[in-house]
């Protein structure tokens, strides 16, 4: 008989993020960069590490008494499906992707904020849980909570809040501006590499995913950093973490 991988993974040590029940909290926050851990980790009380291999730092804290983590995912979809995968085996129920975005419309700009609230699947992962014609979506009262809290929270930062669909890539160098043609006339806000593998994952494991991001470029007008450092965009990540953590404090309020 065939390995069945829930019987081995669901409630133990996982393999590839090396964490196990009690670990973390509920709340789980997704960057892709491991070093995005740490600053998120400056945001919560009492954040220990306890957990970093591979791709997957994870940091376990509390924000306003509500036991928050924050697990890196590294780039892409596959290896973000394997984090949401295994958090979900030991105790995660929110899954909020955090991190950086590149604009498709015009007058979307570095540090800017971008609330998902669909992402269109040009990725390989997703087709190994559902048909290409399945929507990726993200929980609608989490995505409702997030959104509600940016437009409350618009004075303290420093962007402006956007929402609407965005689009999941495999290729970052694949992208032509042909293809970054195509996504914009389609409408997409802006594109990424982790969203619709994040939603298609909760959505077959009855858990709730979302994603704010910050603005890192726009694809469309051109306007890109590449080789110095990116403040705006170092500004962007700092305000998606004060929201996402002020609306999982809202959002908790509001489940409890």
């Amino acid at each position: 008989m065939s390995l069945n991988k829930d019987e081995k993974t669901i409630g133990k040590r996982q393999y590839h993020i090396h964490l196990e029940p009690g670990d973390i909290g509920k709340y789980v926050l997704l960057p892709g960069d491991p070093a995005r851990s740490d600053i998120v980790a400056k945001y919560l009380d009492d954040a220990k590490l306890v957990a970093h291999n591979r791709e997957h730092r994870t940091y376990t804290g509390y924000y306003k008494g509500v036991k928050v983590s924050v697990t890196s995912t590294g780039m892409g979809c596959p290896s973000t499906a394997i984090a949401a995968e295994e958090l979900i085996n030991i105790g995660a129920e929110c899954l909020i992707r955090i991190g950086s975005t590149a604009a498709l419309q015009e007058g979307i700009g570095i540090g800017d904020l971008v609330i998902s609230t669909g992402s269109m699947k040009n990725e390989g992962t997703s087709r190994f849980y559902v048909p290409d014609v399945f929507p990726a979506v993200p929980d609608f009262d989490l995505t409702r909570v997030l959104l509600d809290t940016a437009r409350d929270m618009k004075d303290e930062v420093s962007g402006r809040i956007f929402y609407g669909i965005n689009a999941s890539d495999d290729a970052f160098y694949g992208e032509t501006p042909e293809w970054i043609e195509k996504l914009s006339k389609l409408g997409c806000l802006n594109v990424e590499m982790e969203s619709s593998a994040l939603y298609t994952v909760c959505h077959r494991r009855k858990k709730k995913g979302a994603m704010i991001s910050a603005v890192s470029g726009n694809l469309v007008t051109a306007d890109v950093v590449y080789e110095t450092v990116n403040t705006g965009l170092v500004q962007g990540w700092d305000d998606e973490i004060k929201v996402v953590l002020e609306a999982i404090s809202r959002f908790d309020k509001e489940n409890s």
